[in-house]
């Protein structure tokens, strides 16, 4: 049987072992995924270990830029120096959230406003900068706020030769006339504090993306639809990237109804 597994801390919020085992089941693969929950400070022990019994993995919070080092990035992976999906076998990394995200905001937006469009996006980890960078790609221009302005400031660095993208800080963030709202933080996730990721102001005739999808429904996509807005759920990503990482291992392209409903049958209780 081979073995898959999310690495991450914490993750009870975490349904991609339901999403994987159904693809598996489809398909009739001998497989099994499941949750590995490491800790900060055995991560680099730990790393050692998965990378030879296990098949492939993807990564999580806290995690998505600090493995990078341990395996080959490659594609938006390598650009970016931020990882989500990784092949065991082959020992390289990749990134399936850029796709993922863009995905999911084409729901709502066509591609072709891509280029007219301003964004803001609240927070600095790997999430945040892959979804920032997927959206520099197509000619958006990208706010980035973040709660402590030098992880900010630093991803407003690296980022910049892909496209128009600054920095906002709380008191300027209000001033912020955007399309497109996305909250890349663990804010309202399930374990994490609840509060918003940006002032209920700017929750007005844009169109917000929650990144979160464990609750379904987060305090932000609540309140930005009692104020008339567009909303993108963070399912639609979770489950396009989800996607792409099972064709990067098995080469095969799972149903997204099978992986949507195994996710939904977990966060509807």
């Amino acid at each position: 049987m081979e073995r898959y597994c999310i690495i991450g801390y914490p993750l009870k919020h975490s349904v991609s072992p339901e999403m994987h085992n159904s693809a598996f089941r489809y398909f009739n693969i001998d497989a099994e995924y499941i949750k590995l929950e490491v800790k900060p400070d055995e991560l680099d022990k730990k790393i050692l270990e998965i990378k030879e019994s296990y098949s492939g993995g993807n990564v999580t919070i806290p995690y998505k830029e600090a493995v990078a080092k341990y395996f080959e990035p490659v594609g938006d992976a390598a650009k970016i120096g931020a990882v989500n999906t990784i092949d065991f076998k082959s020992k390289k990394a990749y990134n399936t959230d850029v796709y993922g995200a863009l995905k999911a905001i084409e729901t709502k937006i066509p591609e072709e406003e891509f280029q007219k469009m301003i964004a803001i996006v609240a927070g600095a980890g790997g999430a945040a900068k892959a979804i920032s960078y997927g959206l520099l790609k197509k000619g958006c221009k990208v706010i980035i706020h973040n709660r402590t302005p030098e992880r900010g400031l630093k991803l407003v660095d690296e980022l910049r030769g892909y496209g128009k993208i600054m920095f906002v800080r709380d008191d300027e963030l209000k001033q912020v006339k955007a399309d497109l709202i996305v909250n890349a933080t663990p804010l309202g996730m399930v374990g994490f504090e609840d509060v918003l990721p940006v002032p209920e102001s700017l929750l007005n005739n844009v169109v917000v993306f929650d990144t979160v999808y464990n609750p379904l429904e987060t305090s932000l996509i609540k309140k930005a639809k009692e104020n008339g807005c567009e909303v993108i759920y963070g399912i639609e990503m979770l489950i396009h990237q989800a996607i792409r990482a099972f064709e990067i291992w098995k080469h095969i392209r799972p149903p997204e109804k099978v992986m949507k409903d195994a996710a939904l049958r977990i966060l509807r209780g």
